[in-house]
């Protein structure tokens, strides 16, 4: 050191005041939700997110303006987080937009690492949180401290981004680093650079005092952001304009017996691509593409016909399918053309590894409707499905009346989501669970204008179902949402429920179906009938749980609804506040209503179409 030259004082407070900037960061980068569960070595982002959530009058001066949503599990908060991704993508009405980050904020130790099944939900579905996870110093890692772990990389591939941010020691150009590491971060997450958003880690050491010592919040600044310019990629299928389509004109002739399969994520665009060029349309329901005039509500029981499935020699694939056997198969058949588009991502859908084409966007001559499938085909699907619906309708409706009794008609899991999707129309939202739910939704579902549905697929687990529930309603708060889960989805996340009386009311409506156990797995093959011995303790898993008690001890409104007449009052009008609508479900006949429907269908479509 210079002999006369006085080195500059140190911030007595570092890490409040690395703390307050990273907020501030936070904010200036777009960031409107964070999510906090309380502990210790985080004490610093909380105090600063808790001056940032105060009402306007009340915030401190240079303390910048967020939602901040508190929560005792890291679990829970994660997958609230994820929720609240999903809904920022949906505006009024059908607006889309880009989805924006939110932030969590965790202490250290085992709290880290709750956070991993919603890192790997958001990794693959490309939903760019924030991981904020505090740390002890470098000093003392290694050595036996309390609460302390390996926590840079613990995620390992999932994120986009890891930062090991050391522990700040109050020196005038610490809060340079901050903000850049934070542009870095938010435009990693929201794949700014790369098209491919995801999760991203940055592993915040801090050292004592971890509380404020009344020093006022430092003047916003600018020093060090870098506001980077992120890469224009439009959703899927709407890349160029779409010319208007008359859904009463003739199909034209010519052209290859083509699909569109509309998995996960695939947008709206998706099906104005099928109606341009006249193709079916194979929508899941979360694809945000199911309805209109082209959408086959039951596609996957109609891929078996040699004159439907069996004649399609190319799919388009848009989204990520994840939810029908019979779909995969067909893109596996060496005998179909599969061409993908995927504008986004790092990787593309292709797990039957049979795509022949992977492209960022549709060609012009598929935009403009010059692809058409041949005379008669749109038709011939458009015949099977409506033949395929009544008969779905007439099975469902004669279990109905055949059940009739005393203590009223038993409820079957697809007779439940016809009801649901019959109450849940354009404006509202459904959160839709794995397992049965989303494939009994998948069947019955037939909307010309669809509500917004949402669904974890990223890994099609039941992990976290009701928290994203109730994530997507806190960030939706202008529609009606409602939720559609099974009682194992529920019980694995019924800690999602706690909502603090300090945090903000959430208004949603869950309807779960209680067959108590696993019916999923009697649809596949351990609930075939030889397989009997072993089944029920190890696959059907029942519970006995009484769900009413619990939410009585969450404080939450319960309605048990065991007949088809009680379903549509209490699906109806969901009113205020959280809600639990619990609907006994048969499961013992699951097997055999999936066979019988499947028989009934294939009669049905055979008698529809000329041989």
């Amino acid at each position: 050191m210079m002999a006369g030259v006085t080195p500059p004082p140190l911030d007595p407070d570092p890490a409040t005041t690395a703390a307050r900037v990273l907020v501030q960061t936070l904010a200036a980068l777009g960031v409107e939700d964070v999510v906090l569960a309380p502990g210790s070595r985080s004490a610093p982002l909380a105090y600063a997110l808790a001056d940032a959530a105060r009402p306007d009058d009340q915030r401190p001066a240079g303390a910048p303006r967020l939602r901040l949503h508190v929560r005792v599990d890291e679990r829970a908060a994660a997958f609230l987080a994820v929720g609240l991704v999903r809904a920022s993508a949906h505006g009024p009405g059908d607006e889309q937009r880009a989805l924006r980050p939110v932030a969590v904020v965790t202490t250290s130790g085992t709290a880290v690492a709750n956070l991993h099944p919603a890192v790997l939900e958001a990794h693959h579905s490309g939903l760019p949180l924030l991981l904020l996870t505090a740390d002890r110093p470098h000093e003392l890692r290694g050595t036996g401290a309390n609460q302390t772990t390996e926590q840079v990389g613990i995620f390992a591939g999932a994120v986009r981004l890891t930062v090991d941010v050391p522990a700040p020691v109050g020196l005038p150009d610490e809060a340079r680093g901050v903000r850049r590491t934070l542009s870095r971060a938010v435009a990693a997450a929201t794949g700014a650079r790369t098209g491919d958003p995801g999760p991203v880690h940055l592993d915040l050491a801090f050292r004592e005092p971890l509380v404020p010592s009344g020093a006022p919040w430092p003047e916003p600044s600018t020093v060090g952001l870098t506001l980077v310019q992120a890469r224009h990629v439009a959703p899927a299928a709407t890349t160029g304009a779409l010319p208007t389509v008359d859904a009463a004109a003739p199909a034209r002739r010519g052209g290859v017996a083509t699909v569109l399969v509309a998995g996960d994520g695939a947008g709206p665009g998706a099906r104005r691509l099928a109606e341009v060029n006249g193709w079916p349309l194979l929508a899941e329901p979360s694809s945000g593409a199911r309805g209109g005039t082209h959408a086959i509500a039951a596609y996957r029981l109609l891929l078996d016909h040699p004159q439907l499935g069996g004649a399609v020699r190319r799919v388009v694939v848009l989204g990520r399918p994840t939810l029908s056997r019979p779909v995969q198969r067909l893109l596996g058949r060496p005998d179909v053309e599969v061409v993908v588009i995927a504008p986004r991502g790092r990787d593309w859908p292709d797990a039957a590894r049979n795509a022949t084409d992977v492209l960022l966007d549709p060609p012009a001559r598929m935009r403009q409707g010059r692809m058409p499938a041949p005379a008669g085909w749109l038709d011939a699907w458009r015949t099977a499905d409506k033949a395929a619906g009544a008969a779905i309708d007439e099975v469902l409706d004669g279990l109905d009346a055949g059940r009739r009794s005393r203590s009223g008609t038993r409820v079957t899991g697809p007779a439940l989501a016809r009801v649901v999707a019959q109450v849940t129309g354009v404006g509202d939202a459904l959160v839709v669970g794995s397992s049965n739910p989303v494939r009994d939704l998948d069947l019955v579902a037939r909307w010309d204008a669809p509500p917004v549905v949402l669904a974890n697929r990223g890994l099609a687990g039941i992990d976290g179902t009701v928290s994203t529930a109730v994530g997507a309603a806190l960030g939706m708060p202008d529609r009606r949402v409602r939720a559609l889960l099974g009682d194992l989805t529920f019980l694995h996340d019924v800690g999602g429920l706690l909502r603090g009386p300090l945090e903000a009311q959430v208004h949603l409506q869950l309807v779960v179906a209680n067959d108590d156990g696993g019916s999923i797995f009697a649809t596949l093959e351990p609930g075939e009938p030889d397989r009997a011995d072993v089944f029920e303790r190890v696959f059907g898993t029942p519970h006995g749980a009484d769900l009413a008690a619990l939410c009585a001890g969450y404080g939450v409104r319960h309605t048990r609804v065991s007949d088809v007449d009680g379903l549509l009052p209490a699906l109806a009008v969901p009113g205020p506040g959280l809600s639990v609508v619990e609907v006994r479900v048969d499961r013992l006949g699951r097997r055999a209503l999936g066979e019988r429907i499947t028989a009934e269908v294939g009669a049905a479509v055979a008698a529809a179409l000329p041989g």
